[in-house]
């Protein structure tokens, strides 16, 4: 399935707060993406409806199969670029807007080469 950015952006946000409180709600992702309340409402009816998440009654939402693996994929580009851009000397902040913008418009290629450098020099083998 293909979403756009801005979708991604939400999965991978509904993903971090879930991992760091256990549970997700509209008011905190709106939170942790500096987005409006009706600017997230219209954002997870479209991912309901794209087979991406759930909502309880309660409210709170569940990331479903198909939202948790592009979540997961987003995830892992942000981390391994941010890591990247850390070692080459870029502060923490800056390294984490960077791989925000870059995450979903670098090729597959170039990432797992990516990965593969990052992973070879946190092993200690450069």
């Amino acid at each position: 399935m293909r979403v756009y950015a801005s979708a991604e952006d939400y999965l991978e946000a509904i993903l971090v707060i879930q991992r760091r409180q256990g549970s997700v709600r509209s008011i905190d992702v709106a939170n942790e993406l500096c987005f409006s309340k009706p600017s997230v409402s219209v954002a997870m009816k479209k991912l309901r409806e794209q087979g991406c998440i759930e909502m309880d009654q309660e409210g709170f939402i569940h990331l479903l199969p198909a939202g948790a693996e592009i979540a997961e994929h987003i995830y892992e580009r942000h981390r391994t670029l941010a890591d990247f851009f850390v070692y080459l000397g870029v502060s923490e902040a800056v390294a984490s807007a960077d791989a925000c913008k870059v995450e979903h418009d670098l090729s597959d290629e170039t990432f797992l080469k990516i990965k593969e450098h990052v992973r070879r020099t946190m092993d200690g083998v450069s």
